[in-house]
């Protein structure tokens, strides 16, 4: 039985969980989710998940929220097929795949995420960009981006010379980024150019990226 993703081609966690998939080779069935609309508050989808929160995962009897979770799950599951996200048969390599992990989700994505509703998503919504949000957090992301810069100098990816999923966690919001007046954050840091540019060009991400468009979606 094929897996069930519920969410959208747009979503950046729902980007999350393809690109993961993609990478795994599994097969799976995409679910569009009308958020737009509310579908995901509505009783079918809370019966998913409580929080109405997309993506959902389905995996026979087992139901999955949260992004990271299901990449985890997937990660682990299929750790014999595609891309070895996880270093599992080595303990060191594979706790610091988990060390890179927490710092996308506590430090880069708390900087980055602000940046990108304020201006991509806000917007669509009828919502007024709030300057002050973005430059705050640029500063914070800048500050981030300065610790990736001197880890990439080092190592080729996050966790080590290797991709894992410490890299590919990485990929929806900075797409989106990359996509804004700031991108220079990124680019100026040669390492971490050097590394998104890497990570942006695996055949994962091609097969999403097309579908990653705030304004088609509305």
């Amino acid at each position: 039985m094929a897996l069930k993703l519920y969410g959208l081609p747009m979503s950046t966690c729902t980007t999350r969980v393809l690109a993961c998939l993609h990478e795994k080779g599994v097969d799976f069935e995409l679910v569009p989710v009308d958020v737009f609309s509310g579908e995901h508050k509505q009783p079918p989808f809370l019966s998913k998940n409580p929080f109405g929160q997309i993506p959902v995962l389905e995996d026979g009897d087992l139901t999955l929220f949260e992004s990271r979770a299901i990449t985890a799950y997937v990660a682990e599951k299929f750790k014999e097929t595609g891309t070895d996200l996880i270093k599992h048969n080595n303990p060191k390599e594979a706790a610091l795949v988990k060390v890179w992990m927490e710092v996308e989700s506590q430090n880069f994505n708390s900087a980055i995420s602000p940046i990108v509703f304020e201006h991509i998503v806000g917007p669509i919504m009828g919502k007024t960009a709030d300057q002050a949000v973005i430059d705050a957090n640029l500063e914070k992301l800048g500050k981030v981006l300065d610790v990736y810069e001197s880890k990439l100098s080092i190592t080729k990816y996050l966790a080590g010379d290797f991709y894992s999923l410490a890299d590919l966690h990485h990929f929806p919001y900075t797409h989106y980024f990359m996509t804004t007046p700031w991108a220079s954050l990124v680019n100026d840091r040669p390492h971490v150019k050097a590394w998104w540019e890497d990570v942006s060009s695996r055949p994962a991400f091609k097969k999403i990226v097309g579908a990653m468009t705030f304004g088609e979606g509305k």
